[in-house]
């Protein structure tokens, strides 16, 4: 067994052992890494998996213990266990009992952590270890970390981001090749980009889990993740991305929380953003946070969101950072001063709105009409030629309005007998 010295008394003090619970793409990777350090620091001693014989690789030592028992690991010495298995079931399960038995536990399970994480944490706090989840979201960019120490001496307001590389990918393909929306999603599964069934990813429930860990871990505030609204990219059209160039702007899924008063402003959507800024430039599956700090105004963490390596990286510095803590003294339950704010997504800002007619006279008018009765203001109307009059689209941008005063309108306008699809309404963030 490697071990330590320890200088002011003698004795010889092993490093930490590690029991690794899932040996997907990233657990695997996360073995990789242990195996191949040189500082001794930390010592994988398990890797737990189902039908652990086929998974079973020559270049992990001979000492680790391969098994397929769940129980096996939670009574070993191990300190440390690395959840990545992923899912709820049966990884609350394991995380609470290892909690309780007072070992520190590592996880990359957003679903866990966006539902269960305040009490976990709280648990961990009872039992004087560890709950560290840095690679839960953006994987390999250390935003959870840069919050916990980085940034804790802020006081943030506002946190915006690019939390989901599906459908990065998926938009600015279409924005580069301007391809139809399937097109652009066959693409990104022939990639490895998207599951089979990439609802998760498109219809916004991975990244409203994600924005929920960034509430917490950000702006100390328990969000349900159902709380958040989550709206589609799937309604997004090649023909969008030519409007949006006209407004000097290009579409993003952009999930974002801001505090108004005691109410959290949450949600997560495709959005138009200029162009020229940090979210308009990020392509392919890169993620991009923004922070907004009272005193230390804006900062961005901008990098590989997936894939084994990154998200591995990001795992072994949440155990690195548990190592050098596991003798310590056990840390404050970090939810103490957690907000329980009111979830809203009644956002004020400018809005564009994309209408498939049949041409007739009246068309402008009737909306109008309606945009009136509701106290809201046109900006402009944009309309390129070369459409079939039976199926043209054209552009209404309106001046700042909240979301509520907005969608009542935009029910009666998508009944109007000559739209021929619902009304695309996407606000337009500056």
């Amino acid at each position: 067994m490697a071990t330590d010295s320890d200088p002011t008394s003698g004795n010889r003090i092993r490093p930490p052992h590690v029991a690794l619970v899932g040996f997907g793409t990233v657990g695997r990777a996360v073995a990789k890494i242990l195996c191949e350090r040189k500082d001794r620091s930390l010592r994988l001693t398990h890797i737990c998996n189902r039908h652990v014989e086929r998974k079973k690789q020559s270049w992990v030592p001979s000492d680790v213990l391969w098994t397929d028992d769940f129980d096996s690991v939670l009574d070993s010495d191990a300190e440390i266990l690395v959840e990545l298995i992923g899912g709820l079931h049966p990884a609350e399960d394991l995380v609470r009992r290892a909690l309780k038995a007072g070992k520190s536990v590592v996880t990359a399970n957003k679903q866990l952590i966006a539902r269960h994480g305040p009490e976990l944490l709280q648990l961990a706090g009872e039992n004087g270890c560890q709950l560290e989840f840095g690679a839960s979201v953006a994987g390999g960019v250390p935003v959870l970390p840069a919050l916990r120490i980085g940034l804790c001496g802020d006081q943030l307001r506002g946190i915006a981001g690019i939390l989901n590389g599906t459908c990065n990918y998926i938009l600015s393909r279409i924005e580069t090749a301007r391809i139809p929306f399937s097109e652009a999603l066959e693409e990104a599964q022939a990639r490895g980009y998207a599951e089979a069934d990439a609802s998760e990813d498109l219809d916004g429930g991975d990244a409203r889990a994600k924005l929920s860990i960034l509430a917490l871990a950000g702006l100390q505030a328990r969000v349900s993740p159902e709380t958040i609204r989550a709206r589609t990219i799937r309604t997004v059209d090649a023909v969008d991305f030519d409007y949006a160039a006209e407004l000097e702007c290009t579409i993003r899924q952009i999930s974002r929380a801001d505090f108004l008063g005691e109410t959290l402003l949450a949600e997560v959507g495709p959005s138009l953003v200029p162009a020229a800024s940090p979210f308009g430039r990020v392509q392919r599956n890169l993620n991009l946070v923004l922070t907004s700090g009272k005193y230390g105004g804006d900062v961005a963490f901008l990098g590989a969101g997936a894939g084994g390596d990154p998200t591995a990286v990001a795992v072994v510095s949440d155990l690195m950072f548990v190592a050098e803590n596991i003798s310590a003294q056990p840390r404050a339950q970090r939810d103490q001063r957690l907000a329980s704010p009111k979830v809203s997504c009644d956002f004020e800002t400018p809005w564009y709105l994309r209408f498939w007619v049949k041409d007739q006279p009246g068309i402008i008018a009737s909306l109008a009409a309606i945009l009136s009765a509701h106290q809201l203001n046109i900006d402009s109307v944009l309309q390129k030629p070369g459409f079939d009059k039976s199926a043209l689209p054209f552009v209404i941008t309106l001046e700042p309005c909240r979301d509520s005063q907005l969608h009542p309108a935009i029910e009666k306008m998508s009944a109007l007998e000559f739209c021929t699809k619902p009304c695309l309404c996407l606000p337009i963030l500056r």
